[in-house]
């Protein structure tokens, strides 16, 4: 891809971009939210045109108007928002829009032909699916399995990976590396996209940089160091520090009892969360983390069981309730149930406390525009305007709006799901100052996450789940990713 230039309205998104990758060769493409990565890897993939510049291929400009015409010409795409249908089932997902038929006059599906090599390939990356299990049915990570499996059934000479682990266990995330590695030593061309930086490190034979949609620079792969990244990402170094050696919490304010969710009916419960504490959750996908966190903020899924807070118990039926409670959830699916990605960033900042804005019925618009500029602010949202359609935001940028309209009602006790999944070494220090600063005004905050560096690193307490249930309590000086992994597999 040679200087390869795209506007949208009001935003310059790249501006005489190169990037290039060899046959056998991984190369890891890294920038802060907002660089450019996606829009530099769907003009890639025929889902944008470039406004200038050439893409080349062994040598020969092509020119793609359409997602088909880089599919023939071997180009695979996982995005990081993955494109899926949930009511299809997995072969249906694998095979959408080239489904093998009968001869015939009636071209019935050849649903055998499907399920055979959908099953292959999903052996390949060891993933123990049905063929004709509904996706709907299957957890996230399960999902980005099987969007890896559809890229690889193309037979794709480049693969474009946007964000593959973010939904993955560590083992599966090792089962994807050495598929990848596999694949480059067959000739595959691979372009890896993470904030994962560790990933990147380990994984990538060359990297490229971009910042604020132009080149930054390149490594080759004796120098790719997690310093000398973020330095070129974001233009300087980004300080991380593990948090205070020691919780300063006050007494209970959040307190679970007994608490059943639908997805672990017959286990019980009980948690307890001080006021100026970050309480983290750990735990492999699949734990009931998420269903919990929902179960007690009122999306569904409590059984049985009391929450509490000061002592007093709470009538929480839906998200409203809890909401009026002063309990708010920043949910792991973003698109899905954090933002509507049809309204603006002021519509999304100012929803949840729309009210707030009212006079005799009608919404104060130059106050709520006032609190979505602060916000935007705060949170260094990369929009054009706050009139900007969420969804033309990038992940991290999203992720930023979700945080900043449940900041905005200053909760009492917050639950973050996964809060800088897909988010850029800059965003992530930021995300987790913001954490801090809520538990450090006396709210309860509860941090469900994946990735262990950030349980470690910024939790009071851990709490690890295994099959629903809670298998121990580690106080922060217990808190290594050793002793929160034997609790997981407990």
């Amino acid at each position: 891809m040679a200087a390869i230039s795209k506007r949208f309205p009001g935003v310059i998104a790249l501006e005489g971009v190169n990037v290039d990758v060899a046959a056998g060769e991984i190369v890891g493409l890294v920038g802060e939210n907002g660089a450019g990565k996606s829009t530099l890897m769907k003009i890639l993939a025929g889902i944008h045109r470039a406004d200038s510049g050439e893409i080349r291929i062994d040598g020969q400009p092509v020119t793609m108007h359409a997602p088909a015409d880089a599919r023939r010409l071997g180009i695979g795409v996982i995005h990081q928002e993955l494109e899926i249908i949930d009511t299809l089932d997995v072969a249906g997902n694998v095979f959408l829009g080239r489904e093998p038929r009968h001869g015939g006059p009636l071209r019935l599906l050849d649903r055998h032909s499907m399920d055979i090599e959908t099953e292959r390939q999903l052996a390949r990356i060891g993933a123990e699916i049905s063929p004709r299990t509904l996706m709907r049915r299957l957890s996230s990570a399960q999902q980005q399995l099987v969007a890896i499996a559809r890229a690889l059934s193309m037979n794709t000479r480049l693969l474009i990976l946007d964000e593959p682990t973010s939904s993955l266990t560590s083992s599966d995330a090792d089962r994807l590396f050495s598929v990848l590695r596999d694949l480059r030593s067959t000739g595959a061309a691979i372009i890896y996209i993470s904030h994962r930086l560790a990933e990147i490190e380990m994984l990538t034979d060359r990297v490229v940089v971009l910042r604020d949609g132009r080149n930054a620079g390149t490594l080759q792969r004796g120098e790719i160091t997690r310093d000398r990244l973020v330095q070129l990402m974001v233009g300087r170094a980004i300080e991380v520090t593990s948090q205070r050696t020691a919780a300063s919490a006050g007494p209970a304010l959040l307190q679970i009892e007994q608490v059943r969710t639908a997805r672990y009916a017959n286990v019980d419960v009980s948690l307890a969360v001080h006021r100026g504490e970050v309480l983290g959750v750990a735990g492999l996908i699949g734990a009931g983390r998420s269903e919990l966190a929902e179960a007690i903020c009122g999306i569904g899924g409590r059984v049985s069981g009391r929450v509490l807070v000061d002592g007093q118990a709470l009538a929480i039926h839906s998200p409203a309730d809890a909401i009026a409670h002063g309990i708010c959830l920043v949910p792991e699916d973003r698109r899905g149930r954090g933002v509507i990605g049809a309204m603006s960033v002021r519509e999304n900042v100012t929803l949840p406390a729309l009210a707030s804005y009212a006079r005799l019925g009608l919404i104060a618009r130059g106050a709520e525009a006032d609190a979505a500029r602060q916000t935007v602010t705060r949170l260094q949202v990369k929009a054009s305007s706050i009139e900007t359609a969420v969804a033309t935001l990038s992940g991290g940028n999203q992720q930023k709006v979700v945080l900043g309209k449940w900041l905005a009602l200053r909760p009492r006790a917050i639950f973050f799901d996964e809060p800088t999944q897909g988010v850029d070494v800059g965003a992530k220090a930021e995300i987790h100052r913001l954490i801090r600063h809520l538990a450090d005004e006396g709210a309860a905050v509860v941090m469900i996450s994946s990735d262990m560096e950030e349980i470690v690193a910024h939790s009071d307490r851990v709490a690890v789940m295994h099959e629903g249930r809670i298998t121990g309590i580690l106080d922060r000086a217990a808190c290594t990713p050793e002793s929160i992994m034997q609790l997981a597999v407990a």
